[in-house]
């Protein structure tokens, strides 16, 4: 017991009254008490028979090991707790539970490693807390406690760290609860689609959010809508598309247009003209320029909705679509004879950009200029790079290059060219998709041949770091990834060629709970 604590205990028997006893069975076997406090020591057991009007009760040298919910609910009224030098380990966050007017408290000197939160609610009047002596474990698991101390009108001693090693014998109350990374996240699987897909693109209509997924042996583009009455996804409608490869979504107030790119018979645009109305085809688009299209993107250029759709034959080229009057037509022919993969579109510098990989070069730059795409530039050291994804934290640009042989990469915009950043192994990847879900920047390297693996960016290192695996049986050879938001819940798609469509569904952990 420390000097501060038995000095009070001191006064409060003389205080008392030396010769005074109380009642019989209101003063346990192994406890010292005066008419309004009490000294325990040695006991085995937690001792109980106090009387109820007890001020202060000292619990020393004691054998118990764990301070159970109510342990002290038969004392309402101590103002006065002092439970040291014993070799407590846990406590329940309800042992403190009907002490209203409990206004110092110690702990020290125990074996706690950690406090459960909530430990002090409705200690209210609580004006001195002692902590100190206790072999803490600065985690998670004390990051509330690192909230509450500044927050409290009471005197805390804390004490010190007594692990982890990074945190050795630092005081806590130094501490900063802003280090901590006490929130984690999880996919967890909650539903299949049926039939392998190539692409998955979300999309709001009528406040209402969807799905559309494009399903090439299936031959169809299938949009999915959230069942509010089974609480899951189900299908909506479907548009005839075979040998589809994309479903590219475009909503113009009560409009909804669809590009489906085809291998073969040719792309479609199909439109409805208002809510209750299906979809209907209504444009055949450049079939001369568009022979074995892989990939479409949603671009707005000058304040207008376009298309560009990636053509890999070499006869073919890849094609800027624009919207004039009820169509979209070609604007633009870009990269002919070079096969092209994939397109993505970002904006750089305040202006449209344009990033093309193809199967016979390294990925080429374009940016808007004179109501066309001029060449920009090529990305260096980016050889084989089968797909490009960029997304942004703050002002600065990072891109995801997907490579199928070799390491993926991620680069960083510099203010004149995309710098390596990192390397990620990925063998047999077709995809690296980033997205923002809630406040974690994810990126999803896919594989063929092994695990998927989630990523996230931590903005202190400005570098991605592996966070999960997702993988076979459940995913298998994924082609794309998306992210939907649903009446507060969050979901992941992710199309497999070699496998049905499977939905996770996104959780935020507490560590510090």
């Amino acid at each position: 017991m420390g000097g501060a604590s038995k000095l009070l205990l001191l006064l409060l028997l003389v205080g008392a009254g030396a010769a005074w006893r109380p009642p019989k069975g209101k003063c346990p076997s192994s406890c010292s008490c005066s008419k309004d406090s009490a000294l325990c020591e040695g006991a085995l057991e937690l001792p109980e028979s106090f009387s109820p009007s007890l001020l202060s009760l000292s619990l020393v040298h004691t054998g118990v090991p764990k301070l159970k919910a109510g342990s002290f609910l038969r004392i309402p009224s101590l103002h006065l707790l002092f439970i040291e030098d014993n070799k407590i380990g846990s406590i329940s966050k309800n042992a403190l539970r009907g002490l209203r007017s409990l206004t110092h408290l110690s702990l020290a000197n125990n074996h706690l490693e950690t406090l459960p939160r909530f430990l002090f609610r409705g200690l209210e009047t609580l004006t001195h807390v002692d902590l100190r002596g206790n072999p803490f474990q600065c985690d998670c698991r004390i990051l509330w406690l690192l909230q509450w101390i500044p927050m409290v009108n009471a005197s805390v001693g804390t004490g010190v760290c007594a692990g982890p090693t990074a945190l050795a014998q630092q005081q806590l109350h130094h501490l900063d609860p802003k280090t901590f990374k006490c929130r984690a996240i999880e996919l967890s699987w909650f539903q299949t689609v049926g039939e392998s897909a190539l692409g998955v693109e979300p999309f709001s209509y009528q406040g209402e959010p969807h799905m559309v997924l494009a399903q090439p042996f299936a031959g169809r583009c299938l949009i999915l809508a959230w069942d509010y009455s089974l609480q899951r996804f189900r299908p909506e409608e479907e548009l005839s598309a075979p040998s589809v490869v994309a479903c590219k979504p475009l909503v113009l107030g009560p409009r909804l247009f669809l590009l489906a790119a085809r291998l073969w018979g040719g792309s479609q645009l199909w439109a409805r003209p208002g809510p209750g109305l299906r979809l209907a085809p209504t444009q055949a688009l450049a079939p001369r320029k568009l022979l074995r299209p892989n990939d479409a993107e949603l671009l707005w250029l000058d304040g207008q909705p376009c298309f560009v759709v990636v053509d890999a034959s070499k006869a073919g080229s890849t094609t800027l679509l624009c919207r004039e009057g009820p169509g979209f037509y070609p604007r633009q022919s870009l990269h002919i004879w070079h096969r092209d993969t994939d397109a993505e579109a970002l904006e750089l510098d305040g202006r449209p950009h344009l990033l093309l990989a193809s199967a016979s070069q390294r990925p080429v730059l374009f940016h808007w200029a004179g109501g066309r795409f001029e060449r920009r530039t090529d990305i260096p050291e980016a050889e084989d790079v089968y797909a490009t994804r960029h997304f942004r934290d703050g002002d600065d640009v990072y891109l995801c290059l997907t490579r199928y042989i070799g390491d993926s990469m991620v680069m960083r915009w510099d203010g004149s060219m995309f710098r390596l950043l990192q390397l990620l192994p990925s063998r047999g990847a077709h995809v690296f998709q980033p997205m923002l879900i809630a406040r974690d920047q994810l990126a999803i390297l896919g594989s063929d041949f092994a695990f998927s693996q989630v990523l996230r960016l931590e903005p202190d290192k400005g570098l991605l770091e592996p966070l999960q695996e997702l993988g076979p049986p459940a995913l298998v050879a994924p082609r794309a990834f998306a992210h939907l938001a649903v009446v507060g819940r969050r979901f992941l798609f992710a199309a497999c060629f070699k496998g049905p469509t499977q939905i996770y569904q996104h959780h935020e952990l507490d560590l510090s709970a």
